[in-house]
């Protein structure tokens, strides 16, 4: 029945299928802008930049909170640099702060906070020389005064926070109000496409169907009976490639899909990993500064110190999984400079030489020259040898050798390189696990957090580089 059909009639059929489309394509368009103005209005809520500058702002200002008190009671001046370290990240916050702040009221609220955390450093200066200087009893007043001077740097933060929070509304309100003009401007493209189509179907059937007609009967009278057949089957291979075409981009676009829903998924995981992580590392850090002074102050057993010491370690074990939360959720940037990968692996293989003993592991380093210098981040890279060594060493319990090649080529869509090889004694990764290895919270270890391969396969990656996995 198709093919009876003349070229017109075809064409015709089609052009009225392509109105139809376009129109479909125009409510799909409302459709669409409703649900990005929902997406955007939720990565809005949960992505702000300026947001999560507050919120780092208020926790590094609690972090603060009870050293000088522990310096009070016991003296030791680890609460002091403990006390610096957390300074010099308020510090840092308020300087981000201050990057994303948006307005002027922001700006001036950043300004009190400052103002104000310079006047506490001051009298938080005098009531530690105070005690350094064995006045007591004044530096306990002035510390009164401290911890007031604390609260309403705290009420100040508070009240960045809550603004940051009016400002997410209103960047969601602000959305919604584009969405709807852009409903707008697809309903007068919807118009416009109507009245083009139109115009290219005159034009179409008088500049195009009509002198292909006319050169097919001039070119062959004989075989008028055959045209309807005939005139269509050059078109009819392109028509062909282009289905074809049409579902290889289909195939693209529903991979490019999952691989955007799985990022948008990855991304809440992180920022809830995030969250988790801080909400455990404050009490954490009380934990620690506890049992730190427990060991410092009691007069404990043998039996006693062996317990707190398993204490301990449990408590790194924590703090070990809480660090690699954090660093999953928000990656440090990179700090590129030259280094010879070289310097990397014996600065690695030096800091680890002891835990590398302690699982009775030997390593042997084949290098004919040392590796030239390229544009890296030693200390990401560090991270990257500790934790492929340490797995290593965890998948030989009983012992055994991890080799280490160093070589230099050139890959020609890449250019020169450096290769890194490490390979080990252990039995091997299962094939039916090799491909799950560097997916995030993915571990065969009942007290993995799956995050170790997955951080060591991001740097490589944000390292321009890529790591490839062998089992024999």
């Amino acid at each position: 029945m198709w093919n009876r059909l003349s070229l017109s009639t075809r064409v015709a059929i089609l052009l009225t299928a392509l109105l139809l489309t376009t129109l479909g394509g125009g409510v799909l368009t409302f459709w669409f802008t409703t649900t990005t103005d929902q997406l955007v209005a939720s990565l809005v809520e949960k992505n702000l930049a300026s947001f999560r500058a507050s919120e780092d702002l208020e926790n590094s200002l609690l972090l603060q909170k009870g050293n000088l008190t522990y310096f009070y009671l016991d003296g030791s001046r680890q609460w002091l640099k403990d006390l610096e370290q957390h300074h010099q990240r308020f510090q840092e916050a308020l300087l981000e702060a201050r990057k994303s702040a948006s307005d002027e009221l922001m700006g001036k609220i950043l300004n009190q906070i400052d103002s104000s955390y310079q006047k506490f450093l001051a009298t938080r200066k005098m009531v530690i020389e105070l005690y350094l200087a064995g006045d007591r009893e004044s530096g306990f007043k002035l510390h009164q005064e401290v911890r007031l001077q604390f609260a309403a740097i705290r009420d100040l933060c508070q009240r960045y926070k809550i603004i940051n929070e009016y400002a997410v509304a209103t960047a969601k309100n602000e959305s919604r109000i584009r969405a709807r003009y852009v409903n707008s401007l697809s309903l007068m493209a919807i118009l416009g496409v109507m009245g083009l189509g139109t115009m290219l179907a005159y034009i179409l059937w008088q500049q195009i169907l009509t002198p292909i007609r006319r050169l097919a009967q001039e070119a062959n009278v004989d075989q008028l009976g055959n045209l309807r057949g005939d005139e269509v089957t050059i078109l009819s291979r392109r028509v062909h490639h282009l289905l074809e075409d049409v579902d290889h981009a289909h195939s693209e676009l529903e991979k490019s899909q999952e691989t955007l829903l799985q990022a948008e998924k990855m991304a809440l995981v992180g920022k809830l990993a995030a969250g988790v992580a801080h909400s455990i590392r404050n009490p954490l850090t009380s934990v620690k500064m506890r049992l730190f002074s427990l060991q410092r102050t009691l007069a404990l057993t043998p039996t006693q110190k062996d317990d707190l010491e398993v204490i301990a370690q449990e408590v790194r074990h924590i703090d070990t999984i809480v660090r690699h939360f954090l660093e999953f959720s928000r990656p440090p940037q990179l700090k590129m400079q030259r280094v010879s990968l070289s310097d990397v692996v014996d600065r690695t293989l030096t800091l680890l030489g002891q835990r590398l003993e302690s699982y009775g592991v030997q390593v042997i380093l084949h290098r004919q020259e040392r590796l030239p210098e390229t544009w890296a981040d030693p200390e990401q890279l560090q991270e990257v040898l500790v934790n492929l060594l340490l797995n290593a060493c965890e998948a030989m319990p009983g012992g055994g050798v991890i080799t280490v090649r160093e070589a230099k080529g050139q890959v020609a869509s890449v250019g020169p390189v450096v290769f890194l090889r490490l390979s080990d004694t252990g039995p091997g990764i299962p094939d039916s696990i090799r491909d799950k290895i560097f997916q995030p919270f993915f571990s065969t270890k009942e007290e993995g957090t799956g995050l170790g391969l997955s951080i060591v396969h991001r740097i490589v990656q944000e390292h321009g580089g890529w790591i490839e996995v062998q089992s024999r």
